[in-house]
């Protein structure tokens, strides 16, 4: 093996891959700065990104786990920014080590009367008058998610750093 090879696969051992989307209510707020200045100092490289008009197909499949709630069509315009008119997201791919639970921790809860106060989802997501949640971004929750989210919004071909992705990033759609 050579020295690059090792490299590559220490950085692969080390580092992991997660999927965030800044969402449109966080667009339509001007929050697009705000949450990336929170996820800075985490270090992570940006490894994809790009700005996505969110098609109701894609917002099913990223959403699919949520289908029988009775939530999911509301869910499916916020996702589309329907209901913020913001048609579009900004996701990206970020990678180092322990990414997925680091940013897990700096997003906060789901629910953002339940986040920390000093998490993204504490200091500017909320719950509308009308009961609609603002919580500001996506997060993958775990490997599996992230795999599967990166999958779903990225081709291999959009990702930096592809030779030390795990094997499942070149498997498209």
């Amino acid at each position: 093996m050579t020295t690059n090879q090792h490299l590559s696969a220490r950085r692969r051992q080390a580092n992991d891959a997660t999927f965030v989307i800044i969402k449109p209510d966080a667009i339509r707020r001007g929050l697009i700065g705000a949450v990336l200045s929170r996820l800075e100092p985490l270090q992570l490289e940006i490894i994809g990104a790009k700005v996505v008009h969110v098609s109701r197909e894609l917002a099913k499949a990223h959403y699919h786990h949520l289908k029988v709630k009775p939530f999911f069509n509301q869910l499916l315009d916020h996702l589309q920014g329907k209901l913020h008119d913001t048609p579009y997201v900004l996701a990206f791919v970020l990678w180092g080590p322990d990414a997925i639970a680091r940013v897990r921790q700096v997003a906060g809860a789901t629910h953002p009367e339940k986040a920390e106060p000093m998490s993204i989802r504490g200091s500017f997501g909320r719950i509308t008058k009308t009961g609609l949640m603002e919580n500001i971004l996506h997060a993958s929750t775990d490997q599996n998610e992230a795999e599967r989210e990166i999958r779903l919004w990225f081709k291999s071909e959009e990702l930096l750093h592809s030779d030390v992705l795990p094997r499942w990033v070149s498997v498209q759609r």
